[in-house]
Formats: structure tokens, sequence, C-alpha cells
């Protein structure tokens, strides 16, 4: 909630809608630039019914798209200046000199990822030509180097030794308590009940009427609805996502559970989406594999999902499990959700409304958005000043989908 020695008041330069790690972060830069900066938040914090909460998430250099690789070394180097400015670990890591951090659990652990898929696959050897690495391992190195991992015939392996885990949880709370030192206004429990747009944008909560020259929308799967109030039928696709944590069968005995190191899949059949996995800080010795796919659903009714629904994700993990990672059990021993809200194209929408020139909009992150989110904030900054953007952004425009400017105006 609202810190007790934040004044209420009514008027600011900017107020940024959705205090998930992208508003959050958005926030934080608006006041580093002395901005005097609104963040609002319809649920109380924390929380767990967006796309932000949890322990962990991966961190990488390795993209198939340029577009994001470019975007990775900045990255990394904006979360390294807010472990910097806090004195706090957010992420575990290969150091320059090769050696591992410590983690929450102070358990020295590997680090990296390894992209799995087929041999010649376009995205993976768009993934290797990223990295700069010619070498590509087959199944007996991988299982050398990671005695967990069992690749079928045809498919290959790409090393990510840059890679790691974000201490998510930990990181959104950081970014929002250096937002705070800066200057900046976090208000929690106020949902946005109206925004009317103007060269003065008024924005109604269940707990206030507030005006800004800019406004900025983060919202995640809530920002479609308020496209929509503002004229704009963005194709933005909210999905729940199985969280899965996956037990050894021996524990200890198959190099996985805490000792594992990330992993993505590109290009399977039996995946088309792709599967990822990563060390479980959330439960120790189990392992979390998720498929990057989802049921729709509507974020309002997300808690009234039977629990007897139908979970197709979880056969399509289960045979991927017994394939390439049998040291584990088949079944999940631990089952959460999480929210995704994806474009068409996977790509974010980081852009401005075309019709009110001061709404920002940063949507879409299709749920590999975390770990560029230092970077979106800083994006999201740079437009809602008018400032030419640090990146280019035609990947990230309103304009690659048909329809909405006619919607919209």
């Amino acid at each position: 909630m609202a810190a007790p020695n934040q004044p209420q008041k009514s008027t600011y330069d900017v107020i940024v809608i959705g205090a998930g790690i992208q508003g959050s972060f958005t926030a934080y830069h608006l006041a580093q630039r002395h901005k005097d900066t609104l963040l609002l938040e319809q649920f109380l914090l924390p929380h767990s019914r967006g796309s932000s909460h949890g322990q962990s998430r991966i961190i990488r250099s390795t993209y198939p798209q340029e577009y994001y690789s470019r975007m990775m070394p900045e990255s990394f180097r904006l979360w390294q200046q807010l472990e910097a400015e806090t004195g706090t670990t957010l992420y575990r890591g290969k150091e320059s000199g090769g050696s591992c951090r410590k983690g929450e659990q102070g358990e020295l652990t590997q680090t990296g990822l390894v992209v799995l898929g087929p041999r010649g696959q376009p995205e993976l050897e768009a993934c290797r030509r990223s990295l700069g690495v010619d070498e590509v391992l087959d199944a007996a190195a991988l299982a050398q180097r990671y005695p967990g991992f069992r690749l079928q015939a045809g498919k290959v392996a790409v090393l990510d030794s840059t890679a790691g885990v974000l201490f998510a949880d930990r990181a959104l709370r950081t970014v929002q308590e250096v937002f705070r030192r800066y200057g900046g206004t976090l208000r929690d429990g106020e949902k946005v009940l109206r925004i009317e747009p103007g060269a003065t944008v008024t924005v109604t909560t269940t707990a206030g009427v507030y005006k800004a020259s800019r406004l900025i929308i983060t919202a995640g799967a809530w920002t479609g609805a308020f496209m929509e109030q503002l004229g704009l039928r963005l194709p933005l696709q909210p999905l729940r996502i199985d969280v899965c944590y996956w037990r050894e069968k021996q524990p200890g005995s198959a190099s996985l559970g805490s000792v594992s190191p990330c992993f993505l899949t590109l290009g399977l059949s039996q995946a088309p989406h792709g599967i990822y996995g990563l060390p479980s800080i959330e439960y120790p010795g189990l392992m979390k594999v998720c498929h990057h796919h989802g049921s729709p659903i509507d974020p309002e009714k997300r808690d009234q999902a039977p629990s007897s629904a139908p979970r197709p994700d979880i056969g399509i993990l289960s045979s991927f499990i017994s394939s390439y990672l049998p040291g584990l059990e088949t079944q999940p021993a631990v089952m959460e959700t999480c929210l995704y809200t994806n474009t068409p194209d996977g790509d974010f929408i980081l852009d401005r409304h075309p019709k009110f020139s001061n709404i920002i909009i940063g949507a879409g992150f299709s749920g590999h958005g975390f770990k560029l989110a230092p970077v979106v904030g800083k994006l999201l900054c740079e437009l809602s000043l008018g400032e030419e953007p640090s990146y280019n952004m035609a990947h990230f425009a309103i304009t690659r989908f048909p329809g909405v400017l006619r919607a919209a105006l």
C-alpha cells in the first residue's frame, strides 16, 4: 500500500497503471529522470494474480530474434545496476571469471542455458549465431556436461553460458522500493475504473481521481479492457499457464533439481510452442518445467476455473520429460498458475496510442518479458517523454496489426 508518509495528492507528471515488473521499471526510470510519478496497482501487494509473481525467471542472452538479443547486454547491465544500488542479489548466473554465484538457498549451482532442438532448425541456428558460437552439442557431449539430459535422435543443443535465474519476487520488490526512494508514489489496492483522455489525462480509481499530462498503461492481462475504453482493439490474448514442478525419481541421482542448468526447446514437433525449465527456487529439490503456452482465460475469472478442467499441457510435459529428462517423475509434484498475455506474433507492443499521443502502451509480453523489463521500462519512459527510443521500435508497433487503427479512429 502507499507508504504512510506519502501524502494524498491528485496531480502528477506521469501516471503508470499496473505495478508488475514492466510498470514498476517504467516508473523507476521516470522517477530517476525526476518525473513526479504515480504507480497504480489494482491488487494489494504482493499478489499472485498477474504475470510477475513467483521466485524465479530465466535470464539469457540468446534469442532467435536479433532485435531482442541486441537488448540483452543493456538488460544485464541494468539488472546489475539495480543490484549495486540496493546491495541486493537479484539473479544467479555465471560471473566473468567462470565461477558461480551463491543463490538464495546458499548452494553453489551450475549455471547457463541449454537450448534444445532439431539439428539445423532455423531458430536454433539463430540462437547459435546470436551467441557467436560455432559449437553444437550432440547427445553424448550434452550428457557428459549435464547427465540429466537425454537428447533424442536428430536433436542437438546450444549452450548460453551467460544465462541464469532471476529472483523474480525479490526483483519486483526491489525496483518498487527504489522507485519510492526516488520520490515516486505507489498506490496499491486501487482499481482503475475510468480513463478520460485529453491534453491532461484523468484517471478515476476506487479511491480517488488523478490527473497527469502523460499516462502509461502496463496492466498485463487487463490491458485489453483499458484499450477498449480508449477505442482501440488490440489482439491481446490472456492465457492461463500451468507452472509445474517435478520431483527426481532418486533425489540427487540425476544431476537435476537445484544443480541443473536452465533449458528451453525450439522446434520440437511434440511441443510447437516450446518447453522451458529451470532449477526450482520455490521448491528446493524439484525442477520447474513448463509448456510455453496455455488456455485462454478472462483474467477477472482466473480463480473460477474448475480444478477438473482439461490440462493438455500436462500430457505434453509428461511425454517430454519421459524422453528428455528420464530422471524426473512423469507427473508434477506441485502445480501453480500464472498469466501470459500473448500477441499473435509473440512480440511486445511498445507504442503510443494512435489517437492520444500522450498515452503509451506496454503490453503483450507473451511470456518472455521479465528479463527485458529494465530495457522495456526505459523505452516506455522515452516514449512518454517524447524522446527518440534507444532501439528500433518497428517490431513493437501497433500498426503491424491490421484493423486496429480503424477501430481506434
